[in-house]
């Protein structure tokens, strides 16, 4: 039939970027990004364009793999494979009980559109608690606790309008991920040099100068961990200076009095000091983002990796709170969501409070009073559960599309656990550091093997773009996608999978097809897959944009009167008592941050020839000045020791990190990492963390950047 191009899109991260893809005789041959999508115009990362590579490498898993008696892996089939895990669950199950089996969705399993829900709708048919995703390992402040403060109904302003933006601790053209309000990651260095060609203003407070900061017309080189101080700062200024909406706050939001009073502790020489930053730069900074009608402040994962997460958070609420930058009636909402399931109308008003943890019902761990966060269990009691005999000790875990060896904190421990493991199951396609590890690997089908919605990108298009792909390669060998394993393996226990829609059809030999599963996955939602699927079609494979469906936001109810509460939690006490407390010290002289790689997506994309070339370590990059004091010189080994343990780096100045820091990629390497083979295999950071000592209380967030150490020469 020779090469043919079919329009699709892109499922390496969460950017989903719109690609034309050439195929021949079943195989992928290569990938361009699509000139003539409306959203993404072309654009695609270097990740991305690695896809032929994935699907074709060699080391790519073409069959499922089982440990045998001698503890070694023997290629099995598929059904084989799946009913031997079943076999394990169900005697595991019946000694220990639901809460014993465990399920892991890691952010490579959150490209699979029906993942997610397949996998939480298994947990709850086993009647298991121990769900976990990767949100909880670096963003569970951000997606757990903010909504105790309050939610504007119509969402917040969005990027392509905003006249002032702040990121903090975001760099969205390399990681490709912002909240929403924040810079959407579909050619996001394009469009912030638009924007600001428009008149767009950009504050950027980084501890590094990444490549946005190199964009901003106000770079702050905060402290890492030290970001409340900074932020409180600002609203000191913001208040003190009467520059926030007094009519929004007077007619919406509680709490006011108790955050201008703890914020009096923040004067801007107190905060600049204890930031690191100068302070008539704090000031302005101050002044130009409240001196913007609309655009807002937006977190990346690093502020919360860094500590003091859930009052970072909770800071940037306030920002935005008291200066108004929410979607009003009249105007289309922020995010149309065409594939979320819609909760009613929305309205120019504050939402019920949603608390989303400590809610009577919620599950509980057995370790430091954490508990479940809205759906799911904090990752950071993980191997605890596991190590611990006692009632609910898992003895199962089915990791999705993760890599907990690497990605967890407190690294050793992790991997002690995963041993200990009665049965572990990775579902990859590579021979990862955990697949190593586990008894069961089972090989998935790849992203143009299958078909997928877009319904993880759309938390950040602006506009009501939805697409339905269909699978345009052929599977290799015998792979399926992980929907169809999570259905077999309930068939196979006798249990029945329900979705938001009702239950999943569980009868005959064979899963229900996938445009099934995902109409039921999303039932409620603006436009059903199905329907989406055929308008697709229609389009020639293009994305399809409902502009007549896009929500807009309607009056207040009158009857309602809920207000924003920026006392809630008792979060001005946390913020005096941050004040109160020195500068994280601990005797280590250097701090430890993380990065994103554009050659990775957290470990994803290691096994990919092209994406190693350049890059084949995780660097150490240290200022030049911090170097020489030290005797050390780029490509030097050193041993970089925090108070739990020691990895080794591969040194590099950069005078884009401030003095006295160490930034290294997060999620780098494996366990296996060391001074013989750093320079092949790169140190992984999280061997460095504990999530027993250093942790938020409310969210089991560990220390993983900030992260006090001491450097020398190995």
């Amino acid at each position: 039939m020779g090469v043919q191009a079919h329009k699709t899109y892109c499922r390496f991260c969460h950017a989903n970027c719109a690609m034309l893809v050439d195929i021949e005789d079943g195989k992928v041959k290569a990938v361009r990004g699509d000139p003539d999508d409306p959203e993404y115009g072309g654009y695609t990362c270097k990740k991305g364009r690695e896809l032929p590579d994935s699907h074709n490498s060699e080391d790519r898993l073409h069959h499922s793999l089982v440990r045998d008696a001698d503890g070694n892996f023997q290629e099995t089939p598929m059904p084989q494979a799946l009913a031997h895990v079943s076999s394990e669950l169900k005697r595991i199950i019946d000694k220990y009980g639901p809460d014993s089996v465990a399920v892991f969705m890691g952010s490579g399993g959150y490209q699979n559109s029906s993942a997610w829900a397949m996998s939480h709708s298994f947990a709850q048919a086993v009647g298991s608690k121990h769900f976990f995703t990767s949100v909880t390992l670096d963003q569970p402040a951000k997606v757990f606790t903010t909504e105790r403060y309050g939610k504007w109904e119509g969402g917040v302003n969005n990027f392509s309008q905003a006249d002032v933006a702040l990121f903090i601790g975001n760099n969205p053209i390399v990681s490709h991920y912002a909240p929403v309000g924040g810079v959407p990651p579909f050619s996001p260095s394009k469009r912030i040099r638009d924007r600001k060609k428009e008149g767009l203003k950009l504050i950027v407070a980084d501890p590094r100068l990444a490549e946005v900061g190199q964009l901003a017309d106000i770079y702050l080189p905060v402290k890492p961990g030290e970001d409340p101080a900074l932020l409180a700062g600002m609203l000191n200024v913001i208040i003190n200076e009467e520059l926030y909406d007094r009519n929004f706050v007077s007619a919406h939001v509680d709490g006011f009095e108790e955050l201008a009073e703890a914020v009096q502790a923040f004067p801007p020489d107190v905060a600049a000091e204890r930031a690191g930053v100068e302070k008539d730069e704090l000031v302005r900074a101050a002044r130009m983002f409240a001196g913007g009608s609309k655009g807002c402040a937006v977190t990346g994962t690093g502020p919360e990796m860094a500590g003091n997460g859930t009052l970072t958070e909770y800071l940037v609420t306030c920002l935005n709170t008291i200066c108004a930058r929410f979607k009003q009636e009249g105007e289309k909402c922020g995010v149309p969501g065409v594939f979320t399931i819609q909760m009613g109308k929305k309205r120019a008003q504050v939402a019920p409070p949603a608390p989303m943890f400590g809610v009577e019902g919620m599950a509980k761990s057995r370790f430091r009073g954490l508990g479940q966060l809205l759906m799911e269990m904090p990752c950071n009691v993980m191997a605890d559960e596991i190590l611990t005999p006692g009632e609910g000790q898992i003895r199962a875990l089915i990791s999705v599309g993760g890599n907990p060896e690497v990605g967890f904190p407190n690294q050793l421990k992790m991997r002690k656990a995963l041993d200990d493991l009665e049965l572990f199951v990775q579902i990859d396609p590579w021979m990862s550091a955990s697949a190593k590890r586990a008894d069961v690997v089972l090989a998935p089908s790849q992203c143009l093997e299958r078909e997928d919605i877009t319904n993880l990108s759309e938390w950040w298009h602006e506009t009501a773009y939805a697409r339905y792909t269909e699978a345009l390669a052929t599977p290799p060998g015998d792979v399926i996608d992980e929907y169809e394993m999570f259905w077999h393996l309930a068939k196979n226990l006798g249990l029945q999978l329900q979705l938001a829609g009702g239950p999943v059809p569980m009868d005959g030999d064979s899963p229900p097809p996938k445009e099934t599963v995902l109409d039921l996955m999303v039932a409620g939602c603006i436009v059903p897959p199905s329907q989406v699927r055929k308008d697709v079609q229609a389009n020639g494979g293009a994305a399809v944009i409902y502009d007549d469906l896009h929500p807009v936001i309607e009056p207040a109810d009158a009857d309602e009167h809920n207000r924003f509460q920026l006392a809630a939690g008792d979060m001005p006490k946390h913020l005096e008592k941050y004040g109160a407390d020195e500068a994280r010290a601990a005797g280590f002289d250097f701090r430890l941050i993380s990065r994103r790689s554009k050659g990775r997506f957290n470990s994803i994309g290691q096994p990919l020839k092209n994406l190693g070339k350049k890059v084949t370590t995780n660097p150490a990059y240290i200022h030049p000045d911090d170097m020489a004091a030290r005797g050390l010189k780029d490509g030097d080994v050193i041993e970089i020791a925090s108070a739990h343990a020691s990895i080794h780096g591969v040194a590099k100045g950069s005078d884009r990190v401030r003095r006295g820091l160490i930034s290294m990629a997060h999620a780098f390497g494996d366990s296996e990492a060391g001074k013989h083979n750093v320079h092949e295999m790169g140190g992984s950071t999280n061997r460095l963390t504990s999530e027993e000592v250093d942790y938020d209380p409310i969210t089991g967030q560990a220390l993983q950047s900030a992260i006090p150490v001491r450097i020398e020469a190995a």
